[in-house]
């Protein structure tokens, strides 16, 4: 007896060892590339890199004030198509989950999710930016809206799943009509889960840079036109690491650390914001 007690104790830590062991592992390349970024990239912060515009080729100083703009402009644009359509989408999956269309919808939703970036913007070059005859930021938010589209819809969907019946049945049952009660009582109910979802897909696009070499090119100018190439960061990052000069370098080191700063900020916020405000009843 005494024998298979110390056995059990023995196998129970050391596959509490293996299971630490192995999550460190698993985390140990993420914290690799962070502190990696950080040493490069902070040294290269400064206002003026902020602030300024790009220097012309063989110069050294300027900015990364246009991919900055850039890429505001073409997440805020991307965020009007993305959001109204992930939202209503994720809705009607939720409302008619028992359906047959439903669970065809929802197929076609993961693998959305799974479609590679590059395939995505390859999409967009042909039914945008062909048609608009010329690269623009406008092409670029509407393939960066494809790979926001699958995270806000389900986040939608699973967060008014748990959504209890008795509301909804409440509400009818007072004579509200049902886009009333979708409106006023289910969305806002679950509104936690859903800006969790889009602050999600906005950090999994504001990374993406497949999509917008066919689409939004990139530009070393400022410019506020949605119908014109813009600068973006992925982009800027893309360009500037791979040519000659130690001055871009540098500065592609200081872009990539302003964009994961970004990227860690908003999933760090929706972590937080999913656990403290999830549906209770």
């Amino acid at each position: 007896m005494e024998e298979t007690y110390r056995l059990r104790k023995f196998v129970n830590v050391f596959f509490k060892t293996l299971v630490l062991i192995l999550a460190f592992c698993c985390a140990a390349p993420l914290f690799l590339i962070f502190f990696y970024i950080i040493e490069k990239g902070i040294g290269a912060i400064n206002w003026s890199l902020l602030t300024h515009l790009p220097k012309p080729v063989g110069e050294t100083g300027g900015g990364i004030a246009n991919a900055i703009i850039g890429s505001m402009m073409i997440i805020i644009v991307a965020g009007l198509i993305a959001v109204p359509l992930g939202v209503l989408c994720g809705v009607s999956l939720a409302e008619n989950r028992e359906k047959k269309w439903a669970y065809w919808v929802g197929l076609c939703v993961e693998i959305l999710q799974g479609i590679p970036s590059i395939v995505i913007g390859i999409a967009a070059y042909t039914w945008v930016l062909k048609p608009l005859q010329g690269f623009s930021a406008l092409s670029g938010s509407v393939a960066l809206s494809f790979v926001m589209l699958p995270v806000i819809i389900r986040s939608t969907e699973e967060t008014l799943k748990l959504v209890p019946v008795s509301l909804k049945e409440a509400s009818l049952a007072l004579g509200a009509p049902y886009y009333k009660t979708v409106l006023n009582v289910l969305i806002p109910t679950a509104m936690s889960g859903i800006l969790t979802g889009i602050t999600l897909s906005i950090a999994r696009a504001l990374g993406e840079s497949a999509p917008l070499l066919f689409t939004a090119f990139g530009s070393p100018y400022l410019s506020f036109n949605i119908l014109r190439p813009v600068g973006a960061l992925p982009l800027l990052i893309y360009y500037y690491a791979g040519s000659p000069y130690d001055d871009w370098i540098n500065q592609a080191w200081g872009a990539a650390f302003i964009l994961l700063s970004i990227v860690f900020i908003l999933n760090i916020t929706a972590k937080i914001g999913s656990r403290r405000w999830r549906v209770r009843f």
